[in-house]
């Protein structure tokens, strides 16, 4: 990509009235979502939430946050699956805290929108996004695949996931968060009988997502990945907003460096980006471009 611009580091109050212009002007809005939206949602990965469901892993391995954990070489598959059931769940089978997702929701869904995001957490379906407008394209924490990978098919863990934090003592509670009864220590394995593996071949399962070769692209992957190119066809040359929520520079190939050769291409198109402390844009593309530096919650509720 060209050189590019930063833009300041606090946000105004016209930049948000321009972004509400340039969504009420656009014919089509494509939403790119990254990381830091979810964390203003509530789901955050260090800190409180981390210490409330992996305070006995903490004390024993010293990690601090849970994708370490996520990473941690575990003895056994026992306590892998441990972890990451406690993981699966609370990031994609509990609701975020605070409503951001909704909030977007409500932005767009009167619009002809679609959504690519490199999360995998599935608040937006839960917030009322249309599932076949959304392309998860770093894959999702409900679903499990083979770990070799011997086939290209995944499969939903809801209930297998359920089964292992249960088995550590833990309890749903009637909102859908884990509680752990007064007294009770919570176990750091699971019964082996649960350890999920792979029905073709027996090798263990792993998680569905994109961290090495060996991330299964399933027919519905497939299928998303074709109807958001087909989007991007049908809008060429109209009244795009390109609306990118979150998104750093760990992989930027996917999301914006995409969204600013669009916009570059397509001189109706507007490219808007709310970040915290990460926004930016080509200076080829300034005069197109509305950038917010800020909470993406805070900025919603003033859209």
């Amino acid at each position: 990509m060209p050189g590019w611009k930063s833009f300041e580091s606090q946000p105004h109050h016209d930049d948000a009235d321009r972004l509400r212009e340039a969504l009420a002007a656009a014919d089509a809005v494509v939403v790119g979502a990254g990381a830091g939206l979810s964390a203003s949602a509530g789901f955050g990965y260090a800190g409180e939430r981390f210490d409330r469901y992996f305070h006995d892993f903490a004390e024993k391995y010293h990690f601090r946050d849970m994708y370490s954990g996520g990473f941690y070489p575990y003895d056994t598959l026992e306590e892998h699956w441990a972890y990451w059931s406690r993981y699966i769940y609370i990031n994609r089978y509990m609701d975020a805290p605070k409503p951001v997702y909704r909030k977007l929701y409500d932005l767009v869904k009167n619009k002809d929108y679609f959504v690519l995001t490199t999360n995998v957490d599935h608040c937006f379906q839960k917030a009322g996004f249309e599932k076949h407008r959304l392309f998860y394209t770093q894959g999702d924490y409900g679903l499990f695949q083979c770990s070799r990978p011997c086939h290209k098919e995944t499969y939903d863990n809801e209930p297998v996931i359920r089964e292992m934090v249960k088995a550590q003592g833990f309890v749903t509670a009637a909102d859908g968060t884990l509680t752990l009864p007064d007294g009770i220590v919570p176990g750091m394995t699971v019964p082996a009988e649960l350890i999920p593996r792979c029905p073709v071949c027996g090798e263990p399962m792993s998680m569905n997502l994109r961290a090495d070769d060996t991330f299964v692209e399933d027919e519905g992957w497939r299928a998303a990945a074709e109807r958001y190119a087909r989007f991007l066809r049908g809008h060429r040359e109209g009244k795009v907003l390109f609306l990118e929520l979150a998104v750093g520079f760990n992989t930027p190939g996917i999301i914006k460096y995409p969204f600013w050769r669009m916009t570059e291409e397509n001189p109706k198109a507007v490219y808007a980006c709310i970040n915290y402390g990460e926004t930016a844009c080509p200076g080829e593309i300034e005069k197109q471009s509305i950038c917010i530096d800020g909470d993406i919650g805070e900025v919603l509720k003033r859209l």
